[in-house]
């Protein structure tokens, strides 16, 4: 039996896992609300155009390209008793909470008052997203120095955001029709109170369940500029940065058309929750297996296999027809659950960055590197949300009425060859991607060496 301490081995206990993977359960109940309903809310619900929407989505993510970086040097240099990054867990989970509700609250307001508070709400909600996503996205750089380790933490994570999205897939609908009772702009207001109460109890409980263990190597100063210039110099950095844009720009479009594709081409909105529930299981499905088989294959080689093939079935929709149920449905579920197995390699390829960074430049900066990481995901999502709000203007889209010939294509090709030609494309870029697992290998090895000499000898 092996007796060595956490500190020591690497490896953490199952339950400090699972108490990790309730923190980005409480993400993804805001995020996939985003992915899924966020446009259709906006358009088909407050009244705002998807041209105006979509713009406001990429103008409000440029303030990320700030509020991201500084929120991970912030975390950084944050020295508490319960660490860097689990602190903030605590004390944001409740505005977050607050930011939501007010997200989805339709005052009765003029057309450009309601764009003002949208802009308003929403730059409140993602800052504070942002406050919590990013130090809880670190933490797990820091609960373990294993790379393989980290790939497991990594993968229950991500079973429990994903157990989260089904919920929010599958429910959402129901939860605004029957808080609301008929009136579906309350439902909305209230469906995100009931969201808020849940992510604050995870958050609560994701605090009370972690530990950081990794730490700074012990002479190393504030230096922000030597941080991002350690940061940017990566190259496995920058290949992992412009991937994520890609593959997050391509589930954003055919995330966000989902609702539009069953209201305006398959002519049966019931059809939307199990649809994107089944996408959901094919995620998990697919997570529960993706730490094993990157033992086998190695990250890098699973994740271009998930995005590349994955893109290329999602071509498929472009051929069914709105009464090919079976084969619309297909089409999801096998495209997702290839897919899916990126999804928890991503995070422990940031992680790696990490490590890659300390290695070559002697400075730890995991906070920076991860909000690097959750920048990539919301300015990939951002940028298409903005593409698919261009794509609906430009094709003529008009809520709440039978669409045009021309806006039923626009729709089809958003959840076809658009997020196609963006997951090809990423999974061509993904091989200029330079760690690979030996190297990680190595890392490992050097890092332990260097801090162990670090560490002063006990008397």
């Amino acid at each position: 039996m092996n007796s060595k301490p956490p500190s020591l081995t690497g490896r953490i206990s199952l339950g400090e896992k699972v108490g990790y993977s309730l923190g980005d359960a409480a993400s993804n109940l805001y995020w996939k609300t985003f992915e899924f309903y966020l446009m259709i809310f906006y358009t088909d619900f407050f009244g705002i155009s998807a041209a105006a929407i979509g713009t406001m989505l990429l103008v409000t993510r440029l303030a990320d390209a700030v509020a991201d970086p500084v929120m991970g040097a912030i975390a950084d240099r944050t020295k508490t008793r319960w660490g860097h990054f689990r602190p903030y867990l605590v004390w944001f989970a409740l505005p977050l909470a607050a930011a939501g509700v007010l997200t989805f609250t339709t005052p009765n307001l003029a057309g450009g008052s309601k764009l003002i508070y949208a802009y308003i709400t929403y730059s409140l909600l993602m800052f504070l997203y942002t406050a919590v996503n990013i130090p809880y996205t670190a933490l797990m750089g820091v609960m373990t120095s294993n790379s393989q380790e980290r790939t497991s933490v990594s993968s229950i994570r991500f079973l429990g955001a994903f157990t989260a999205g089904i919920f929010v897939q599958y429910l959402t609908p129901t939860f605004v029709r029957f808080l609301g009772r008929g009136n579906d702009v309350l439902g909305w207001q209230l469906t995100m109170v009931l969201y808020g109460v849940l992510a604050v109890i995870m958050l609560l409980l994701c605090f009370a369940t972690t530990r950081e263990r990794v730490t700074p190597p012990p002479q190393q100063t504030s230096d922000l500029s030597g941080d991002l210039q350690a940061l940017l110099s990566s190259r496995a950095w920058q290949i992992l940065f412009a991937v994520m844009l890609l593959v997050l720009a391509a589930l954003a479009i055919k995330g966000s058309d989902g609702a539009y594709y069953f209201k305006y081409f398959v002519h049966n909105e019931s059809l939307l929750p199990p649809f994107l529930v089944s996408n959901g299981f094919a995620f998990v499905a697919a997570v529960a297996m993706a730490s094993f088989l990157a033992r086998i294959v190695g990250k890098k080689a699973l994740f271009s296999f998930a995005i590349g093939a994955g893109g290329l079935v999602i071509a498929g929709f472009w051929l069914v027809k709105p009464t090919d149920i079976t084969a619309i449905f297909a089409l999801q579920i096998v495209s997702s659950f290839i897919i899916g197995f990126n999804s928890p390699l991503v995070f422990a390829m940031f992680a790696d960055v990490a490590d890659e960074a300390e290695w070559r430049s002697g400075r730890r900066n995991t906070g920076l590197v991860f909000a690097s990481a959750i920048f990539s995901t919301k300015a990939g999502w951002a940028v298409g949300a903005w593409m698919f709000g261009l794509l609906l203007s430009s094709c003529g889209y008009l809520p709440n009425v039978a669409q045009t010939a021309r806006a039923i294509f626009g729709i089809v090709l958003a959840t076809s060859w658009l997020p196609s030609v963006l997951l090809v494309a990423a999974a061509l870029l993904m091989q200029l991607y330079p760690l690979t697992e030996a190297q990680m290998v190595k890392i490992e090895t050097d890092l332990k060496a260097r801090r162990a000499s670090a560490t002063p000898s006990a008397p």
